[in-house]
């Protein structure tokens, strides 16, 4: 097998849980356009494809000014309160730790924008890790589509089958899949088990990422 250089992260549901910060702006927006609140599990069906595509899922019948008004208002709010409740997963942090002892690469690719991406990672002290970060703003497609990963091949010089994609929704490993790139599903993080079938291999914590055949065996 050929040795990984370069794991490529996901964010949310996957680094970091964020579930309950995300249902606190999109419940403040809702509740800011006279609407009913909704619950966690509503919200965690709305996450993966961006501020937009949440917008859209938490007001399906609303006009095109709406969203707008909408999306303004999730994304100011969730700027300033982005790690009132979010933390890292169990394990995360020792787990970065080990990859960049053992001389790994590595980097995120989300489809939340990229200075928020940059503001959390920050924020919980965990964004030296990373040699790039890529958000939904930082390429004209975003997840699914495998542009932004390959993006990051191109920036730091990796060929494709010296990857990993690490994430948790269809939307990480059908980009990993399209780039060529090997696929680690996250069992614990917000997309539903099916969403994961196509993963190479499949992990129940970031700390069982260590114990992936790619990087057990890696020489």
């Amino acid at each position: 097998m050929t040795a990984i250089q370069l794991i490529i992260f996901d964010l949310d549901g996957t680094l970091i849980d964020s579930l309950e910060d995300l249902a606190a702006a999109t419940n403040h927006m809702l509740t800011s356009l006279g609407r009913k609140p909704v619950g966690l599990d509503q919200v965690r069906g709305y996450v993966g494809q961006g501020a937009r595509r949440l917008v859209e899922r938490a007001m399906p019948v609303a006009t095109a000014e709406e969203i707008e008004i909408g999306i303004n208002i999730f994304l100011a709010y969730n700027e300033a309160h982005i790690v009132d409740r979010t933390r890292l997963y169990p394990g995360a942090m020792e787990t970065l730790a080990e990859l960049r002892k053992a001389g790994m690469t590595m980097a995120v690719v989300s489809n939340k924008n990229v200075a928020l991406c940059r503001k959390v990672l920050s924020t919980l002290d965990a964004d030296g890790f990373f040699a790039t970060v890529i958000g939904a703003d930082s390429t004209a497609l975003r997840k699914p589509s495998p542009e932004p990963l390959l993006m990051v091949l191109r920036k730091l010089g990796v060929a494709a089958d010296r990857a990993l994609m690490v994430g948790d929704s269809i939307n990480d490993i059908a980009a990993g899949n399209a780039a060529g790139i090997a696929t680690v599903g996250c069992t614990f993080g917000y997309g539903d088990m099916t969403e994961l079938e196509d993963a190479t291999w499949r992990i129940g914590s970031i700390p069982e990422l260590l114990e992936v055949p790619a990087l057990r065996d890696r020489s």
